[in-house]
C-alpha cells in the first residue's frame, strides 16, 4: 500500500511539475497586460514567501540563518526571481507566452556552458549534439522574418535570453554556495528578499501600483495560480521528485513546458506558430533532449 501510495505521489508530482510550471507562461502573459511585471513579480513573491515561511514554521523548521547564508540567499534570490523571473515577466510584453517558454527552454544549454566555462568540464558526445543543435534551433525561431521586423519583439528575445542565462548561472550557484539545508527555508527567504527588491525596482522605474480590489477577475485568478500552485505547490513537487526519482527524469520538465505553455497560449490568447515555429521548437527541444540525457560524470 505504501508504494502505490508512493508512486501515485509521483505521477501526480510530475503533473504538477509539467502542466503548473508550463501553465504559468500562460498566466504571467495574462497578468502583464493589466499589472506592471516588477509590481506582479513582487506581490507574487512576497505573498509565496511568507506563505512557505509559515509552512515551515508549522513543520517546525528553524528559521534562523546565517549572515553568510542571507548574503547567499540575497544573491540566489536576484539572479533566479529579480533578474531571472521579474525581466522575463516584463519581456512577456513584447513576445508571446508559448514562444518565450522556448526560449526559456535553453536553460539546461546554458547550464551546460557555463560548467564548461567554469568547472572546465567536458563535454559528452551527446552533449555537443545538444548544443549545436540547440544552438541551430534558436537562430531559428529568432530569424523570422515576422520577429526581424520588429524591435520590441527582438528586445524581448533579448532580455528573455539574458533571463535565461541569469537563471543558469543561479543553479550553478546555488549548487555550491552555503544556503540553509531545509528546501522551505531557503525557498522562503529567496522570494522575499526578491520581493522587497522587486518594489524597489518597482518605485524606481515608477510603475503604477493597483489594489487587487481593482484588478479584473482574470488578473486576480492568474495571481492566485502564480502564488499557491505556481510558487508553492510545483516548487515543492520539484523537491520531492529530486528524492524520489532520478534527476534525469525530473529534467524531463525542460523540454515539456514549453509544449504545454505552447497549446495554452494558442488554445486561450489565440497565439500564432508559423511553420518555422513549429520547426524551430522540434530541433531545440531535441537539443535539450540530448544535453539533458547525457551519462552523468561522477
Amino acid at each position: 500500500m505504501q508504494l502505490k501510495n508512493s508512486k501515485v505521489l509521483i505521477i501526480f508530482a510530475f503533473i504538477a511539475i509539467y502542466v503548473i510550471w508550463g501553465s504559468t507562461y500562460l498566466f504571467n502573459k495574462i497578468a502583464v497586460t493589466e499589472l506592471s511585471p516588477f509590481f506582479l513579480a513582487s506581490i507574487r513573491f512576497l505573498t509565496a514567501g511568507f506563505l512557505i515561511l509559515i509552512i515551515a514554521k508549522v513543520l517546525k523548521k528553524s528559521l534562523v540563518i546565517s549572515k553568510k547564508q542571507l548574503l547567499n540567499t540575497l544573491i540566489s534570490g536576484f539572479l533566479f526571481l529579480v533578474y531571472g523571473n521579474g525581466v522575463f515577466v516584463w519581456a512577456l510584453k513584447y513576445v508571446d507566452s508559448g514562444f518565450a517558454s522556448l526560449l526559456a527552454s535553453t536553460q539546461p544549454l546554458f547550464v551546460l556552458l557555463l560548467l564548461r566555462l567554469i568547472d572546465q568540464k567536458k563535454m559528452q558526445k551527446k552533449s555537443i549534439i545538444g548544443v549545436l543543435l540547440g544552438v541551430f534551433g534558436m537562430y531559428l525561431l529568432v530569424s523570422q522574418t515576422e520577429i526581424a521586423v520588429s524591435k520590441e519583439s527582438l528586445l524581448g528575445i533579448f532580455m528573455i535570453f539574458t533571463c535565461v542565462l541569469s537563471w543558469s548561472y543561479g543553479s550553478v550557484f546555488v549548487s555550491k554556495a552555503d544556503l540553509p539545508k531545509n528546501f522551505f527555508v531557503s525557498t522562503g527567504y529567496q522570494m522575499i528578499t526578491a520581493g522587497i527588491v522587486l518594489i524597489i525596482a518597482s518605485l524606481g522605474f515608477d510603475e503604477a501600483w493597483l489594489a487587487p480590489t481593482s484588478w479584473s477577475f482574470k488578473v486576480q485568478g492568474s495571481m492566485l495560480f502564480l502564488i499557491t500552485f505556481g510558487s508553492i505547490l510545483a516548487f515543492t513537487s520539484f523537491n520531492y521528485l529530486l528524492k524520489s526519482v532520478s534527476p534525469e527524469k525530473v529534467s524531463t520538465s525542460a523540454y515539456v513546458n514549453p509544449i504545454i505553455a505552447m497549446f495554452l497560449g494558442w488554445y486561450f490568447l489565440n497565439e500564432e506558430f508559423t511553420t518555422q515555429s513549429i520547426v524551430a521548437s522540434v530541433v531545440l527541444l531535441t537539443g535539450v533532449y540530448f544535453i539533458t540525457s547525457r551519462k552523468r560524470q561522477v
